[in-house]
C-alpha cells in the first residue's frame, strides 16, 4: 500500500536552472528498488549544492529528489539482505543524481547499495559524518596502506569543509601531526579544536615541479592548482590521497615528483567503492565517534529540509563550516544561521 511523505523535489525549468520545492509525494512515485527505507537524516554535501543550483549537470534526469546519502530504518524489503526494522546507511551509487536520494522522508533503493548502521553509532552521528566522513576515512585508510608515518606533518587541504574537517579530526585522533590548510583563517580556532597542530593559508600554485620537502603525507579535498602545489612539496616516498575537484580537474604538474621523489597520488572515490571497504570504513568511523562523540557535534549543525535550498550557494562558496545534517522531519526555522 502506497504511503505519503514529504520530499524536496528538483524540477528543471526552461532555462535549465532547477527549481526546488518541498512536496507531498507517494511511495508509488519513487524509482524502483527492492528496499523501502524510512529516512531519518540526510546531509548537505558539495555535490548536493551543485545539484540544487543546476551546476555541472550533476542531476541526470528530472524530477529528482537530491541528497547523496541518508540513514534510516528499513520499512519494507524484498531483498534477502535486509528485513524490516534494520537500520541502514546509504552513500553513493548515483543516489540524488540518477536515482531519488535522501532529501525526503522515504527512499526506495537496491538492497546491495546499503550498509548496516554500526552498533553504537546513532543515526544523527552517522549523518554528521555522512559521505564526507566516509570519504575522509577512505583517505586515511589509503594513506595508512602506504605506511603513513607518525612524527612527520600530514597536510589536509580545504580543512574547514566537510571532508577536511573529518580528515583533520581522524588523523589527529590516530596520533598524526596534522597541519590544516584553508583559505578561511577565521576558522583556525575551530581546526585546532579538531586536533590540528598548525593552520596554514591555502597553498599557492607555482611553476616549479619540486619545492622544499614539507609533508609526510596529505589529504587533498580541493584538486586543481592546490593539488599540483602539494605534490611538489611531498617528502620522498610519501603519498597524497586526493578526493576533491572543487579547484578543478586539471593537474598542471610533471612526472618529476613521481620519478625523482617517488611520491604517490592515491585517488579516493566513495561513490562506488566495494561494500566490504565501505563497511570497514563505517565501522572505523563508529570507533572514532565512540572515543570522541563531542567533536562530531562540534563539527556539525542540523537544519530542516526546507532550509537546504538557502544553504546551497553557501556550500559552493566554501562558507559552511564542517558538516550540515538535514533532519527530514524537522520544521523550518526562520533566520537560519550557519556556523
Amino acid at each position: 500500500m502506497a504511503e505519503t511523505f514529504q520530499g524536496l523535489v528538483l524540477n528543471e525549468t526552461d532555462r535549465g536552472v532547477p527549481t526546488a520545492t518541498v512536496q507531498a509525494l507517494s511511495t508509488d512515485w519513487l524509482m524502483p528498488g527492492d528496499v523501502l527505507v524510512a529516512v531519518q537524516y540526510s546531509d548537505l554535501n558539495y555535490k548536493d549544492g551543485l545539484a540544487l543550483l543546476g551546476k555541472n549537470k550533476v542531476v541526470r534526469q528530472y524530477p529528482m529528489i537530491p541528497g547523496i546519502d541518508f540513514v534510516g530504518t528499513v520499512a519494507d524489503s524484498r531483498s534477502p539482505l535486509w528485513k524490516s526494522g534494520d537500520q541502514v546507511i546509504l552513500t553513493g551509487w548515483g543516489v540524488g543524481e540518477r536515482h531519488h536520494g535522501g532529501f525526503a522522508q522515504m527512499a526506495q533503493v537496491k538492497g546491495e547499495w546499503l550498509v548496516p548502521l554500526p552498533k553504537g553509532l546513532a543515526p544523527l552521528q552517522a549523518m554528521a559524518l555522512g559521505t564526507a566522513g566516509l570519504t575522509a576515512m577512505l583517505c586515511v585508510l589509503a594513506l595508512e596502506q602506504q605506511n603513513l608515518k607518525r612524527g612527520r606533518p600530514v597536510l589536509v587541504t580545504g580543512a574547514a569543509g566537510g571532508v577536511g574537517s573529518v580528515a583533520t579530526w581522524l588523523l589527529a585522533q590516530r596520533g598524526y601531526i596534522v597541519h590544516a590548510s584553508t583559505g578561511r583563517q577565521e576558522e583556525a580556532a575551530y581546526l585546532k579544536r579538531l586536533g590540528a597542530e598548525a593552520v596554514i593559508p591555502r597553498l599557492q600554485s607555482n611553476s616549479r615541479p619540486l619545492e622544499r620537502e614539507a609533508w609526510g603525507g596529505a589529504v587533498d579535498t580541493v584538486g586543481g592548482e592546490t593539488l599540483a602545489a602539494l605534490i611538489s612539496q611531498l617528502s620522498y616516498g610519501c603519498s597524497v590521497a586526493a578526493c576533491g575537484l572543487a579547484g578543478g580537474s586539471a593537474l598542471h604538474t610533471s612526472v618529476i615528483p613521481f620519478i625523482l621523489r617517488g611520491v604517490r597520488l592515491l585517488g579516493v572515490d566513495s561513490v562506488q567503492c566495494p561494500v566490504e571497504l565501505r563497511t570497514q570504513a563505517w565501522n572505523e568511523l563508529a570507533q572514532a565517534v565512540k572515543q570522541d562523540p563531542e567533536t562530531v557535534d562540534e563539527m556539525s549543525q542540523v537544519v530542516a529540509l526546507e532550509d537546504v535550498v538557502k544553504l546551497a550557494p553557501l556550500i559552493l562558496q566554501g562558507q559552511i563550516r564542517g558538516r550540515t545534517v538535514v533532519d527530514v522531519h524537522a520544521p523550518s526555522e526562520e533566520g537560519l544561521m550557519t556556523k
